[in-house]
């Protein structure tokens, strides 16, 4: 099996479209084998899903992760474990005993509309990205 963790500085990094990189671990018998961390070369949300599908990828720890994201992870076939947060290898110890601490319903918790990236700058209804198909609705859109 193959968990992969939004990675930066050890840490899970907290939004999953924006990562530069994750720690992939390689996992028997419920034991590390080996990990490395892989750089995503810049791409970023729905291309993650077939980046961590290339990489041979079963499980994702993450942060924070948009509908969109959470989609193609899905039709990916990829287990989705987000809300996660803390030294990245410690998430992946406490998955393997079954004792990780996550929150299924956690949705982009870390999108900055400051930055940009609010439903009413540059992505909007009328370019076809509403705050419902970005995931964000629950984050004070409206």
């Amino acid at each position: 099996m193959k968990i992969a963790v939004t990675y930066e500085n050890g840490q899970v990094f907290q939004h999953f479209g924006h990562t530069s990189q994750f720690k992939v671990y390689d996992v028997e018998d419920k034991k590390i084998d080996s990990a490395e961390i892989v750089d995503t070369n810049g791409q970023g949300h729905g291309a993650l899903a077939g980046f961590l599908l290339n990489e041979g990828v079963d499980v994702l720890i993450c942060g924070g992760i948009g509908g969109g994201a959470r989609n193609a992870l899905a039709e990916a076939g990829i287990q989705l474990y987000p809300g996660a947060s803390g030294q990245a290898d410690d998430q992946v110890t406490a998955f393997l005993d079954g004792q990780l601490v996550y929150d299924p319903d956690t949705m982009c918790s870390h999108h900055s509309h400051e930055d940009g990236h609010g439903c009413h700058s540059r992505h909007s209804q009328e370019d076809g990205h509403d705050c419902h198909s970005h995931g964000c609705a629950s984050q004070g859109c409206h």
